[in-house]
């Protein structure tokens, strides 16, 4: 059978695919920009004669109606890896709740529980090519792990989907059934820098030397960190997520990716999320690879690159150097995703190193970041003993091998001038940073 009937054989419509589904079954759902908008539209209108159905999900871009109305309880559930702005929404409700996990893990862990097997996976792809393969295109962070797991696997074909290579790239034979649904993809602009992270920005940039390899994330940040480096050469892109920031790097001629000690000449990642004018510098580019997160993620993979630089943010960090950015205390916001993968893992490499910048407030200055201790029922993003450097719009902490003291010390320093004497006495209070004035 040639490719093009071979997918023919294979395609049906969305009603069919979901008319698959069966009350008590463990679905798991392509993440982010590789969420299949039309099936997921179709499984709230096929809700009312389905049970108890588990959703494996991560970063949902949209506010679909199976995670956000109430009448949906009882007939989905949702178990998320990493919480976006509906599952915040709806946490309070009781319909999501988050899988604590390492992004390089987080397929195996969910499959361990499960004995290995999943009921159904549902994804995205491109149009199948000449030789009978498609790509799954926006990523591969836990698609690929569930794929060969799953019992039934559907993906929906989408025409606006950039063909991506790697870990992306899967015979039609590895899917059972195609649906076609054309829709306009995930975006988000690129973010305009606020002056406080213009000047967190400026502080990293130093840490950046021609040659070394990224990992920088989403937000203002990044894009501050890259007007910075435009006159850096060689650097490269070892990274979670494909940013906007990263190919402009590329425009300016900063990153060739030239000097990497792991694909050179390749940008590496898991998964993408950006403007039109990402995806479009993605399609069909061979300097792009879009590949596991179980590969990309790996620390040990990760400091196999010569002066690694991972940059994260962070919600808090305390005098311990213990480091939150996932939660506001008890109430989750986030998850870990990768920061603690990439963070140890650049670590790991020789020369390199893992920074966290956040700025020194949050509610307009009113409370400090830097802490004497995290909220209560914060969750530990990176532990004590993981921290290495740390900044905000006062400078840099370069925490790694400090006693508490000392590390007290260094993070008051970049603390808001405001904060820096209650951050000292509260330390000093709890016996944290014993002060015998105060025993």
């Amino acid at each position: 059978m040639n490719p093009l009937d071979e997918y023919k054989s294979k395609l049906i419509s969305l009603e069919e695919a979901v008319g698959m589904l069966q009350s008590n079954q463990t679905v798991g759902i392509g993440i982010a920009a590789s969420e299949p908008v039309g099936l997921l539209g179709e499984m709230a209108k096929q809700a009312e004669r389905l049970e108890n159905v588990t959703l494996w999900t991560c970063l949902p871009m949209r506010a679909y109606d199976i995670f956000m109305q109430p009448e949906m309880d009882g007939h989905f559930f949702n178990e998320n890896w990493f919480y976006g702005a509906p599952d915040r929404k709806v946490h309070p409700e009781g319909r999501v709740s988050y899988t604590p996990n390492n992004l390089h893990l987080a397929a195996q862990d969910k499959l361990y529980g499960t004995g290995g097997k999943l009921n159904v996976f549902l994804g995205t792809c491109t149009p199948p090519n000449e030789n009978g393969y498609v790509s799954i295109s926006l990523g591969a962070v836990v698609e690929r792990e569930l794929i060969d797991a799953a019992d039934l696997v559907v993906l929906e074909v989408n025409r606006k989907l950039p063909w991506t290579e790697g870990d992306t790239v899967i015979p039609l034979s590895l899917a059972d059934y195609f649906v076609e649904y054309d829709t306009d993809l995930v975006t988000t602009g690129t973010d305009v820098p606020t002056e406080i992270e213009e000047k967190i920005g400026r502080f990293i940039a130093n840490y950046i030397e021609d040659g070394c390899t990224l990992q920088l994330g989403i937000g203002g940040m990044p894009t501050a960190i890259a007007g910075f480096i435009a006159d850096r050469r060689h650097l490269g892109i070892h990274t979670e997520l494909l940013v906007d920031g990263v190919y402009k790097l590329c425009e300016s001629g900063a990153v060739d990716n030239s000097f990497k000690t792991l694909h050179p000449g390749k940008f590496v990642a898991t998964f993408a999320l950006g403007s039109q004018s990402l995806y479009d510098f993605m399609d069909h580019n061979p300097d792009v690879l879009i590949m596991r997160g179980s590969y990309v993620n790996d620390p040990y993979v990760i400091g196999q690159n010569y002066k690694m630089i991972s940059i994260n943010t962070a919600i808090q960090v305390d005098i311990l150097g213990q480091v939150c950015s996932q939660s506001l205390g008890t109430r989750h916001f986030s998850g870990t995703g990768g920061q603690l993968d990439t963070h140890r893992g650049a670590q790991m490499s020789k020369g390199g190193r893992g920074i966290i910048a956040l700025r020194s407030t949050a509610k307009n200055g009113t409370i400090s970041t830097i802490v004497p201790t995290l909220a209560p029922g914060s969750g530990v993003t990176v532990p004590s003993q993981d921290v290495d450097t740390i900044v905000t719009e006062y400078g840099t902490a370069e925490l790694r091998g400090l006693s508490v003291k000392k590390r007290m010390e260094a993070l008051i320093n970049i603390a808001h001038p405001d904060f820096r004497e209650s951050i000292r006495e509260e330390a000093h209070r709890l016996g944290i940073v014993p002060d015998k004035r105060y025993f």
